[in-house]
């Protein structure tokens, strides 16, 4: 386990006493000064990051804490094997995807029964032909504590495939290149790079991008061509700017390749021809409060913008009006305060269009002739999405449909006819919809604004105020919660507990000025709207006051914290996932990847505004001595996206200032990233730990 048990034991703390340790760890202080331009902070704990993951003392505190969280554990081993088991017995375990049919051919994943990886496929021309293997990812995470196959995309003459992979959970993806006819793997590899990678129309060219070995920001978009060392590889475009992201793709007719660059609040496509990707045009420059996504089907080009429309509208421009900019761009859709567009996908002679209203997500079909179709639901709170739809020359759309009761159900729709389909609907083995009740509520917050909450319970779960709770929500990035059926909440439903989303201003799910009112200056609504969310539930008697748990991860790590020290007594548990709590002193580190990306997320400290505003909330520096809740914060040791030692020095400090006996249970996963360990069936047994200890302390059996 990469060390850290010798570590530990070279430190002092043998295995054995480690695991009947009944103190909780403790760790040093020593002084170390914050420097920023807007004043300096003592850290006593900064001593704790180790960016080579090999300072045996750091490593050992992280064992000592693993040990004692397997100590405080323990008892509840019955009940987490139990969960895990219910969790399994309503996961299919043979399941196979919907096959979509690209360039010739069907391609599908399925699992075998007890596997932690599917095997990716295709079959050549019908569904009944033979497969062949394209992936068998259970071979590939064979020998490896950790697997992740990023993205792959196969040759237009279908002869080769190329993928990104990454075995230690950092994602520094390596790329990869095979014959689909021998399964021979080229001699190209291709190492710290994005899992984002595109084919040229040559068949021997390869778009990739590079990714810093410090920032792990991906800088430069390269192309390989194959047979040749990586060293001889052609830079096509650098991006300059530290806030600034960027993705490759193709459009939906495959005929251009794009270089999609973004930041918080701007964006810039630049694209070529798929045929000869070297020369790329821009289709708008970039500006800030400016932000586009283009895609090109027949002789034009389709986009979302906000350019005078908050929530987005769709304009087209022709091919021969390319690189002219907004001038050029004529409205398809109108610019509206309730109906936010997220996402689009042109076909010929329509236009899918994926949206929000009222807080649900849904499907529309816009026609070339100007009609507007919306894809109908049936319940008051859910989600629609567009599935993968590779081919643009069909009148099927194929979308997903899903909420809190109803497992994810994957449609077809026909542009022309109407005409609906039911493809898929997700098998949940042992689990019966009819037994459960899912509610869109509106909670008023404390400024006024009513808050979206969708909320699911057992049929027989009385409104009287006695019922535990259990609450998510995320709520930063513009990134939406959607209600969905998952398989590890079936055993928490069915012993009472009742399960709530709430939509939290930081997502998007009420239109871009839901986010604008949660990031930045703003960031206190976030906190406050899932506080205030949680005093409706048990206002209105969904929960009891004294049984309410609390669930958020990364980003929402973060307000888990700021309601732990905001309003502990609201909550007696809460669960804190590979949590961003020290938000002042990572943001003022320009290394940490993510750092310069987020600026126009939470702000820039380096500016005395911005500083003050972080300072006030982030919950590393506003931890004090008073009661919290029961407290389980996990994190990985390899994590790229929020460093471990974030949620390390948080609990530390909390263990010193808190002044209440409530359980603190610290859990680092000494071989996983920012996703936990790898695998479908790991998660489970990594969230069954924290159930059991949600339960305990709910006082749920």
């Amino acid at each position: 386990m990469r060390g850290w048990l010798a570590a530990a034991m070279a430190a002092g703390l043998p295995a054995m006493a480690m695991a009947q340790t009944a103190a909780p760890p403790k760790a040093a202080k020593r002084p170390h000064q914050v420097q920023s331009p807007n004043g300096t902070r003592e850290d006593s704990y900064y001593w704790l990051r180790d960016d080579t993951r090999k300072n045996p003392e750091m490593l050992a505190y992280l064992a000592a804490e693993n040990a004692y969280a397997d100590a405080q554990l323990a008892p509840l081993k019955p009940l987490q094997a139990k969960l895990y088991e219910e969790t399994v017995s309503h996961i299919k375990q043979d399941d196979a995807s919907v096959p979509f049919r690209k360039n010739g051919y069907w391609y599908g994943t399925r699992f075998a029964t007890g596997a932690d990886y599917p095997i990716i496929e295709r079959r050549k021309g019908e569904l009944g032909a033979p497969a062949e293997t394209m992936f068998d990812q259970p071979a590939m995470a064979r020998g490896h504590n950790f697997f992740a196959l990023g993205d792959w995309d196969v040759s237009p003459d279908n002869q080769r495939v190329a993928w990104a992979e990454d075995v230690v959970g950092r994602r520094q993806y390596t790329l990869k290149v095979k014959s689909l006819a021998t399964g021979e793997v080229a001699g190209d590899t291709i190492t710290n790079i994005e899992p984002n990678l595109v084919w040229a129309g040559d068949n021997r060219t390869l778009l990739y991008i590079e990714k810093d070995p410090v920032t792990l920001r991906g800088f430069r978009v390269k192309a390989h061509q194959l047979g040749t060392p990586a060293s001889a590889d052609r830079l096509l475009y650098e991006e300059k700017d530290d806030t600034f992201n960027m993705r490759l793709l193709k459009t939906a007719d495959e005929r251009w390749i794009c270089i999609a660059i973004s930041s918080t609040v701007s964006d810039e496509q630049r694209c070529a021809p798929t045929a000869n990707p070297t020369q790329f045009t821009v289709i708008a420059p970039r500006a800030r409060e400016f932000r586009y996504d283009a895609d090109h089907i027949g002789d034009h080009w389709v986009i979302r913008t906000n350019r005078g429309a908050k929530n987005y509208k769709l304009v087209t421009v022709a091919d021969a009006a390319l690189g002219k900019g907004p001038a050029a761009w004529r409205d398809l859709t109108p610019a509206s305060d309730s109906v936010f567009i997220q996402n689009f996908q042109p076909f010929e002679g329509f236009i899918a269009i994926d949206q929000r209203e009222g807080g649900n997500r849904m499907i529309r079909l816009l026609t070339d002739a100007g009609r507007s179709v919306p894809v109908k639901a049936d319940e008051p709170a859910y989600q629609m999405a567009l599935s993968i739809n590779a081919e643009a020359k069909t009148d099927w759309v194929r979308y997903t449909y899903a909420s809190l009761v109803t497992p994810t159900t994957t449609y077809e729709v026909n542009a022309r006819t109407g005409e609906r389909r039911v493809l898929k609907v997700a098998p949940v083995p042992g689990y019966d919809p009819t037994k459960y009740t899912t509610e869109r509520l509106w909670a008023t917050a404390r400024d006024g604004t009513r808050i979206p909450v969708s909320i699911v319970y057992a049929k027989g779960v009385k409104r009287d105020g006695t019922a535990p709770l259990f609450q998510y929500a995320y709520g930063s990035y513009g990134i939406s919660t959607d209600p969905a059926v998952d398989p590890g909440r079936i055993g928490l439903l069915d012993r009472g507990v009742v399960y709530a989303i709430a939509h939290i201003r930081g997502g998007q799910e009420m239109g871009r000025g839901w986010y604008d009112d949660g990031h930045l200056l703003n960031k206190r609504n976030s906190f406050t709207d899932f506080i205030d969310v949680t005093r409706f539930l048990v206002a209105n008697k969904y929960a009891a006051k004294g049984r309410v748990a609390a669930l958020g991860g990364s980003a929402g790590g973060l307000l888990m914290g700021g309601v732990a020290n905001m309003a502990p007594e609201d909550y007696k548990v809460i669960i804190a996932q590979v949590p961003f709590v020290d938000v002042v002193t990572t943001m003022l580190d320009a290394s940490i990847p993510l750092t310069t990306f987020e600026y126009d997320e939470w702000g820039n400290p380096a500016q005395k505004q911005y500083y003050d505003y972080m300072l006030s909330y982030s919950p590393y520096d506003n931890v004090t001595a008073k009661a919290y809740p029961a407290l389980y914060v996990g994190t990985g040791l390899w994590d790229s996206q929020v460093q471990y030692y974030e949620p390390t020095k948080w609990v530390a400090k909390l263990r010193e200032l808190k002044t209440d006996s409530n359980p603190l249970v610290f859990r680092v996963n000494m071989e996983a990233g920012h996703g936990g360990k790898s695998g479908r069936f790991e998660r489970y047994r990594q969230n069954a730990e924290w159930q059991a200890f949600l339960l305990q302390q709910l006082g749920v059996n």
